[in-house]
């Protein structure tokens, strides 16, 4: 009887432990089926992997068998790889140095009209660096009013842009904002308490800016520097239009004239050897920057007001020399291009009588500039919707969910922003003939996507990092599933910022040039390389036009794009 009733109570809880532990028609624990979080972050690795990891590992591996290691300390190739690293560090500095300087005037001293200084500052980051080296072309090229002007009071130019010289000088002018915006971050971390203490000390507000916020500002340095000699080390633009003239190469357009011409044996492997090299060369100053990052020190933040330096009876001249040199460098060139679109020709005098819009009309109309037009609106569209798509999806993910691989996830959707844009125009053209795309506008889409996904998912991911999960647990709590909750709140409150993400990455695309200049197939000509083609044809005022429209209406929809997170 005790046994009888022993085994009906086992059988019992042997129910009540089943009807706890799963529901009918659930699968077991151990068997459990991915749910919609799971296949998406699959798909989301996948796409991932397409994108950055395959044309990366195939450029390394075509390197690594064609053996041309030996052709990079010789002639041509040796020359190009001295003239990129020494243009890329020497800008680099002055970026730094320029940015940082910028940026302790507008945040630490009294300097008159600040917040305008930084508006136009940061100008130069939304103006292409090819459409700034033909402005500049217009203020310090061989038939400039000024050189011009130089030339008949003492009988020779007062300088001349094309060059190294130019190269350095324009890749700090289109540089330092980033540097600027860097450094200004760092210095609104640094807690105030620091320098009060010094200036209760004795120590005056120089001094203190000096020992106490220039010593804390040394790992943001340290980064802005690697990351802008990083991307100048491949710049195409700049070099392109202000150094081949003086026969100054660089090794991006080196691997332009091994493309395009075909001068050496096995092209894409000489290429692909060159792209591998700068892709190391990328890594490790990024592996650097990381080991610095891991060595700095975090400091606790302070409420109160910073004390900005007096700049005593200096500050009417800091800020007449502040003035003329944020003028100079940001509307000095747009002028200069508006003139150059309204001259018939390059060193004709500025006169009402020679003003005309012949070059505007044939700008817009032109044959080119229509396929170019086209085509760039269609890849844009294209590729700002896909970033968005993707940036959106990684970018929720690696914030709002708890698993293993969000940080490799997240690291590798990135780092095609510290790798430079020639390294990825030659991944691509490497597999581009192994996937069909070769000769085709899509294997420029492609290259597109590698390079602006980051923009999405560093503009999804910041404002979500800084949300609580509060609302998606009470989602859950009312029966949503992962996948659910993710859509209905988390990807809701990140669409304004990857709608921001999309219009920058459309924005950014449509004025590109290195990687369209380098996977360029017949009849997906783009407005960037519509410019170029001007520039090298010698239709000096009608590229000048066509670069003023252009950077009018992108500069329009950058404003857009700033605004549209509101």
């Amino acid at each position: 009887m005790s046994a009888t009733r022993s085994n009906t109570l086992a059988g019992s809880a042997d129910s009540g432990r089943t009807r706890k532990g799963v529901r009918p028609g659930q699968p077991e624990p151990g068997r459990r089926r991915p749910d919609g979080v799971t296949i998406t972050r699959t798909l989301l690795w996948l796409a991932c992997l397409a994108l950055v990891v395959v044309p990366l590992g195939t450029v390394l591996a075509l390197a690594a068998g064609g053996n041309h290691l030996a052709l990079l300390l010789e002639g041509d190739v040796l020359e190009a790889g001295v003239n990129s690293l020494v243009s890329a560090v020497l800008s680099a500095a002055g970026a730094v140095v320029v940015g940082s300087a910028l940026a302790i005037l507008f945040d630490r001293t009294d300097l008159p009209g600040r917040r305008v200084f930084r508006l136009l500052a940061l100008s130069p980051l939304l103006v292409p660096p090819f459409v700034g080296a033909i402005a500049w072309i217009g203020i310090a090229g061989p038939t400039s009013p000024v050189n011009l002007w130089w030339r008949d009071e003492f009988g020779g130019p007062l300088w001349i842009i094309y060059g190294g010289d130019g190269v350095v000088f324009l890749l700090i002018v289109h540089s330092y904002p980033i540097a600027m915006l860097v450094v200004s971050a760092a210095l609104r971390r640094i807690p105030t308490d620091l320098e009060h203490a010094a200036r209760i000390g004795g120590a005056s507000a120089l001094r203190a800016l000096v020992n106490i916020t220039l010593p804390l500002l040394r790992p943001a340095l340290l980064s802005s520097f690697t990351l802008i000699a990083v991307s100048n080390l491949a710049d195409f633009g700049i070099p392109s239009i202000i150094g081949l003239p003086e026969r100054f190469v660089t090794l991006s357009t080196l691997v332009y004239r091994y493309i395009q011409s075909g001068t050496v044996d096995r092209p894409l492997e000489v290429v692909a050897t060159i792209g591998a090299v700068l892709l190391v060369v990328a890594l490790a100053a990024l592996v650097l920057d990381l080991v610095a990052s891991r060595r700095r020190w975090e400091l606790d933040s302070s409420t109160s007001t910073p004390q900005r330096l007096p700049l005593g009876r200096g500050r009417v001249v800091v800020a007449v020399l502040t003035w003329t040199f944020v003028l100079t460098i940001t509307v000095l060139p747009l002028l200069a291009l508006l003139s150059q679109s309204l001259l018939p020709a390059p060193g004709v005098p500025l006169t009402l009588e020679n003003l005309t819009l012949d070059n505007i009309t044939r700008a817009v109309t032109a044959r080119g500039t229509v396929t170019g037009a086209t085509t760039s609106i269609m890849l844009a569209t294209l590729a700002g919707l896909i970033c968005g798509v993707l940036g959106l999806g990684i970018g929720t993910l690696v914030t709002r969910t708890k698993a293993r691989d969000n940080r490799a996830l997240h690291a590798l959707a990135i780092l095609p922003q510290a790798i430079p844009g020639l390294v990825i125009a030659v991944a691509w053209l490497v597999i581009a003939p192994r996937i069909g795309l070769f000769n085709t506008p899509w294997l420029i889409l492609c290259a597109y996507i590698t390079s602006f996904v980051a923009l999405v998912v560093q503009a999804v991911a910041a404002p979500l990092s800084a949300t609580p999960l509060t609302a998606e647990e009470a989602a859950r709590a009312s029966g949503a599933t992962r996948l659910r909750a993710l859509v209905d709140i988390s990807c809701r409150m990140a669409i304004p910022a990857a709608v921001s993400g999309t219009v920058l990455v459309a924005l950014t695309a449509v004025r590109e040039l290195t990687l369209s200049v380098l996977l360029l197939s017949p009849g997906a000509q783009t407005l960037g390389v519509a410019i170029f083609n001007l520039q090298q044809a010698g239709s000096y005022n009608t590229a000048s036009a066509l670069s003023l429209i252009i950077t009018i209406v992108g500069l329009a929809g950058l404003g857009f794009a700033a605004r549209s997170p509101r």
